[in-house]
C-alpha cells in the first residue's frame, strides 16, 4: 500500500507541480495535550488541474525531482473561492 495523504494546496507557481500542505494531529509528550501540525509536500500534477484551495488526496511514487516524490491522485473536493484569471 502506498503511503497516502490529504492535503489543501497552497501553491501552483511551478509547472506541473503543485505545493500541498498536509495537517497531522500530534500530542505534546509532556503536556499531553493535542496540536496541529503542518507539513508541506510537493506533488506532480501532470494535467496542472489543481487550484489554490482544492482539497486533494497525494500518493508516494518514485522520486520525480530532488524534493518531489508524491503526484496528485485525486482531486477530493474544487475550491469554493473565486480566483481572478487574467
Amino acid at each position: 500500500m502506498r503511503q497516502n495523504f490529504l492535503g489543501v494546496v497552497v501553491g501552483t507557481a511551478m509547472q506541473k507541480t503543485v505545493k500541498v500542505r498536509v495537517m497531522s494531529n500530534k500530542v505534546h509528550p509532556i503536556v499531553r495535550k493535542t496540536y496541529k501540525s503542518f507539513k508541506n509536500y510537493l506533488a506532480h500534477d501532470e494535467a496542472s488541474k489543481c487550484k489554490l484551495g482544492d482539497v486533494v488526496r497525494i500518493e508516494a511514487c518514485r522520486p520525480l525531482s530532488a524534493r518531489k516524490h508524491f503526484t496528485v491522485a485525486e482531486i477530493v473536493a474544487a475550491s469554493k473561492v473565486w480566483e481572478h484569471t487574467k
